[in-house]
């Protein structure tokens, strides 16, 4: 295998990824280590894994060879961040959502790595016994949600995380470096015979070693100039030569079925050619039957009259049109004369890419038969893909999932199977403001342009799978079984459901008429956003005044949530008596912009403080929910120095907010629940004497 400026054999190199022994290498000297970097030019500056924009390939249309070249082998995997910091170790999925809880074999194996802190680049891949990579496989373990189940897979499917670049190494930023001293850096720290291995390349002969991967039925190469940097983005300096070429494509119609085939018979397909939707063909094979029947119900809902793309499209009888909502990754030898796919096979639905992001490559000149294929921004390798299926079983949870290609969110794309991944994305920090506290549902099974409704008492079905618990209320004869949500497994399942929002009690089951917080709601109706923010800046200087912690969050539309821990110390109206006092403190002190009526026609465009959410059974929309408003904003907590002028709760959404929170070392809001609970009846002595001060000064 090749390092440095050695050579090796292309039939070698095609399989020598998969892992062959190699001699013990010593480990560098940090203090040595430094002083090279610092000769290397690297500057001396932290990389953060989570902020990394990835560098990636464009593809080429046939394999070449050429001095100044790296020839790597393709994986078929999740492309993965790695890094260790304070000695802490991160695993990142591409789109920044954190991959520790999916694969903790491959997290302890990083600390087998010889440096303090780095940040590396590579594939994630499960092999086959004969040593190549299984997709099918790792997509089995991806997804598992109990601890136990991810336990035993790990033993029975041993995942491989390949290096194949060194970003950051002992506080130096590597970015700038060539490649080829990046490589040979990666290959210093690496251990031999760990999880975490070295990928090794091929010098110069790209075509032969193309022609070895292309026997043994594998991915493909990427080819990769030896001095390149690393840059954000897509770059030539990459190119990914596959076996067979693919490229993603909108939906925008299907055929009859014949015969005896099932739901329909092809997709007819189309993208983005300078701005136009355009005609691509259709694609007839690679369905299975559960696909053939679940996807004819999402195309039938997306029903309409015209076809919406230019090109050769068929009409006629038998064939149907519809809305461009949905992204298939397809299988094709090369382009007719005519512009269209020749032997096109579907292989998956892209629930991770928008329409409008399936844009014909430039250097595609319709009509030539030897055109490449554009380059999807994203690879098959991403684990947000799923395939759209009427019943797709959860290996480890038995849960199965349902229409997770269906558009929940219809201006961003952004599917059921994307929201069911971010809650399970964002369990370690939700899961501890949902456990032993009554949850309410608003469902919405055919995302938020469709009919919703509210849901406080779970169905029989569902109540073998989520936990229950009663709840009488008041002199009421009747109970409501609320849903309980207590582990991941019930968090997927709801999400299943359709459910967007998570309503919580804000006291738990064992102390129900206790409440462990009192909330203050800034609903501004209207009202600019910076008086929001005054407001909750003073409500915060209010508590501290009291003596009481106070946190905040974002309430995932236009307001603010202001939080006061209790504890469970004392009743509902306690803590709606304190919202009150409070109020009234705000709207005395800055009558201009706050408003304690409820009315909207009394607001006369102030901030609406509202504290009646604190009575008994009322409902407060849990940190790191959903909202199902265009965007996907999620309620998110802040630090009390975020929240100035330049603070925009739109920020804060499905996509941003868990590779906020890999970021983060400490949740902002994770003391809500574990403060001491406060001196209420002094805290309210300190208050009361505030208004009293008010009166006194407005007497005067």
């Amino acid at each position: 295998m090749a390092s440095g400026t050695r050579r090796a054999p292309a039939r070698r190199a095609a399989v020598a990824d998969r892992g062959t022994a190699e001699a013990p290498r010593p480990a560098p000297n940090p203090a040595g280590l430094a002083a090279e970097l610092a000769g290397l030019g690297a500057p001396r500056r932290p990389v953060y894994a989570a902020d990394v924009e990835l560098m990636l390939a464009q593809t080429a249309e046939r394999p070449f060879s050429g001095k100044g070249w790296l020839f790597e082998l393709k994986h078929d995997g999740f492309r993965m961040l790695a890094a260790r910091a304070r000695g802490e170790c991160r695993l990142y999925y591409r789109r920044g959502g954190d991959a520790r809880h999916s694969f903790p074999d491959v997290v302890e194996a990083l600390r087998t790595v010889r440096a303090e802190d780095f940040v590396l680049d590579g594939e994630l891949v499960i092999l086959d016994p004969q040593g190549r990579s299984s997709f099918q496989s790792l997509q089995k373990r991806f997804q598992l949600l109990r601890r136990p189940d991810i336990g035993q897979a790990a033993r029975r499917l041993p995942a491989t995380l390949f290096g194949f670049d060194l970003l950051a190494l002992a506080g130096h930023d590597l970015r700038g470096l060539p490649l080829r001293e990046r490589k040979r850096l990666l290959r210093l720290v690496l251990p031999p015979d760990s999880p975490v291995r070295y990928a090794d390349h091929v010098e110069e002969h790209g075509e032969a070693f193309y022609e070895e991967v292309r026997k043994r039925d594998l991915e493909g190469i990427v080819a990769k100039r030896a001095d390149s940097p690393y840059r954000a983005g897509r770059w030539a300096d990459w190119l990914k030569v596959r076996v067979d070429r693919t490229a993603d494509f909108v939906v925008v119609g299907f055929t009859e079925p014949r015969g005896g085939r099932a739901g329909f018979g092809a997709l007819h397909l189309a993208w983005y050619d300078e701005g136009e939707l355009t005609y691509a063909g259709r694609a007839g094979s690679g369905f299975d039957e559960a696909e053939l029947a679940g996807v004819r119900s999402v195309l039938e809902a997306a029903r309409r009259p015209s076809c919406p793309c230019r090109g050769p499209a068929q009409p006629g009888r038998g064939h149907h049109w519809v809305e461009p909502r949905l992204v298939a990754e397809v299988r094709y030898k090369e382009w007719t004369d005519e512009g269209l796919l020749r032997q096109p096979v579907f292989l998956r639905f892209r629930t991770d890419k928008r329409p409008k992001d399936c844009v014909r490559d430039r250097s595609v000149a319709a009509g030539t038969r030897s055109a490449a294929p554009p380059d999807p921004p994203t690879e098959r390798s991403d684990p947000s893909r799923r395939v759209v299926r009427a019943s797709a079983e959860g290996a480890g949870s038995r849960i199965k999932f349902t229409n997770l290609g269906k558009v929940f969110w219809p201006e961003d794309g952004i599917t059921k199977g994307d929201l069911i991944e971010f809650y399970r994305a964002v369990s370690p920090w939700l899961l501890p403001y949902l456990r032993d506290r009554p949850l309410v549902l608003t469902r919405y099974p055919d995302g938020i342009a469709g009919k919703s409704f509210y849901q406080k008492d779970a169905p029989r079905f569902a109540r073998d799978r989520v936990r229950t618990t009663r709840v009488w209320h008041g002199n009421s004869t009747r109970a409501i079984d609320y849903f309980v949500c207590e582990d991941v497994d019930s968090l997927a399942y709801l999400a299943n459901l359709g459910t967007i929002p998570l309503h919580v009690w804000s006291s738990r089951t064992a102390s129900i008429d206790l409440p462990d917080w009192c909330i203050l709601d800034l609903d501004p109706k209207g009202a600019p956003f910076a008086h929001v923010v005054r407001l909750a800046l003073a409500i915060r200087r209010l508590t501290e005044q009291a003596g009481l912690p106070a946190f905040v969050k974002t309430s995932g539309s236009t307001g603010l949530h202001v939080l006061i821990p209790l504890g469970a110390k004392c009743t509902h109206e306690q803590s709606r008596s304190l919202g009150e006092l409070i109020g009234w403190l705000l709207t005395s002190e800055l009558p201009e912009i706050a408003t304690i009526a409820r009315p909207v026609g009394e607001r006369g465009g102030r901030v609406y403080v509202d504290y009646l959410q604190n009575a008994h059974g009322q409902l407060l929309v849990a940190p790191f929910s959903v909202r199902p408003l265009p965007g996907a904003p999620v309620s998110t907590p802040l630090q009390w120095r975020e929240v100035n002028a330049r603070l925009d709760p739109a920020r804060f959404n499905l996509r941003t907010v868990p590779k906020r929170l890999a970021r983060m070392r400490d949740e902002p809001m994770s003391g809500l629940l574990a403060a001491e609970p406060p001196e209420l009846a002094r805290a309210l002595e300190r208050l009361q004497r505030q208004i009293e001060r008010g009166e006194r000064h407005q007497r005067r």
